[in-house]
């Protein structure tokens, strides 16, 4: 099979060839700049000066050298940047961090020493209350013309050259997260409950924001797209952020007519991708509901998201995109013993009948070591073949 016959397969739930793998096809299935440098010295392969793909999680762009190593199943396809004025501000050092602004006039730092990547530390919208208060914010462009530069030719090299699937990326974080990196959590948080004109007009402006780039888009690429890819934060390790009735009654909505409109948009049949950590079982049944059929990164070791239960009770409506070993322990801290048996464990609980693209929970952090990772990818190689 072509990687795009394997993918294919695995979304449709049959079974394919094998599993099929992903790494760096997305910023949600990425690799840390220094992990990636590391991975590349222990395979040998040439040294060279490292792009990021993602420089608030500093994720590394993985090279095709190294993709053609590991036989990696997923292209990225992502829009470029923004060329217009905006927000954003790049990265300069004041005193022991580095500081930026994204497009959204969120603010961000990183340590200069040891810093693995970018935390929030201010929010354009904190002291906002009602409706009125977002008119005059300068939004960032959806439609502007850069942002599609050289998404179809990015697009058709992943299929037709590579013989690839691709995952269409958006233009930013999901339509709640944005709204809660926006304003703060605790802001929000409370704004949904106490302030619902002005969270519903926040959600409502990102969403009419959201289906203007993905509108472009899937116009741009056309019909060779299996996979577009929005994402939120649902939940904690052991909970959800909000009770699933105040989900259902402010948030579900809008994922279900953004969602909607993109299926309507498309050229051809697509899959939605929706990633969320946490222990986010008990919103499954609405994900499914809107039109998600693609969950990522299915974080294994939170409260309920038990491998085998998440299939059995939902593996012939979702295919898990992701959990295929924990990344908070195993892989950073166990033996390489441990890594293959927890590799041969998610594949016996996810595989079976198709429905599983096999990626690390969340992005492989900077303390993966180059064995435990070659442990993790040959661990699947030798277990994730269907016949």
């Amino acid at each position: 099979m072509t990687s795009y016959e394997r993918v294919k397969a695995a979304l449709e739930h049959r079974e394919p060839d094998r599993v099929p793998f992903d790494l760096g096809g997305s910023v949600l299935t990425g690799i840390n700049v220094h992990a990636y440098v590391n991975l590349r010295r222990y395979l040998g392969l040439s040294e060279r000066e490292v792009q990021l793909v993602d420089v608030m999680q500093q994720l590394a762009r993985v090279d095709e050298d190294l993709l053609a190593r590991l036989e990696v199943d997923v292209s990225c396809v992502d829009p470029d940047p923004p060329a217009g004025p905006t927000l954003a501000k790049d990265p300069v050092r004041e005193g022991e961090y580095w500081r930026m602004v994204d497009e959204w006039g969120i603010s961000w730092k990183m340590p200069v020493d040891g810093g693995h990547y970018f935390d929030m530390t201010d929010r354009p919208l904190k002291d906002a209350e009602t409706p009125a208060d977002l008119e005059g914010f300068p939004w960032p462009d959806p439609k502007e013309s850069a942002r599609f530069a050289t998404l179809k030719a990015r697009a058709d090299r992943a299929v037709f050259g590579e013989k690839k699937a691709y995952i269409l990326g958006r233009q930013y974080a999901g339509i709640w997260e944005t709204a809660l990196w926006m304003t703060g959590f605790e802001k929000f948080l409370a704004d949904m409950m106490v302030n619902e004109d002005f969270a519903h007009a926040l959600m409502r402006k990102i969403t009419e924001l959201k289906m203007q780039y993905w509108e472009k888009a899937l116009e741009t690429v056309g019909s060779n797209v299996l996979v577009v890819s929005e994402a939120d934060d649902l939940a904690t390790q052991s909970s959800l952020l909000c009770s699933p009735d105040l989900y259902r009654r402010m948030v579900h909505p809008y994922h279900k007519e953004l969602f909607t409109f993109i299926r309507r948009k498309a050229a051809a049949p697509v899959h939605i991708f929706y990633h969320s950590c946490g222990a986010v079982k008990p919103l499954i049944p609405y994900l499914i509901e809107e039109g998600v059929d693609v969950l990522n990164p299915v974080q294994v070791n939170a409260e309920g998201m038990d491998s085998a239960e998440l299939k059995r009770e939902f593996g012939k409506d979702i295919t898990f995109w992701g959990g295929g070993v924990d990344t908070q322990h195993v892989l950073p801290f166990g033996t390489p013993a441990e890594v293959r048996d927890e590799v041969r464990r998610r594949i016996d609980d996810f595989a079976p009948g198709g429905g599983f693209v096999f990626a690390t929970v969340h992005n492989v952090q900077s303390d993966v070591s180059p064995e435990n990772f070659m442990a993790m990818w040959e661990a699947m190689r030798e277990y994730g073949a269907y016949r």
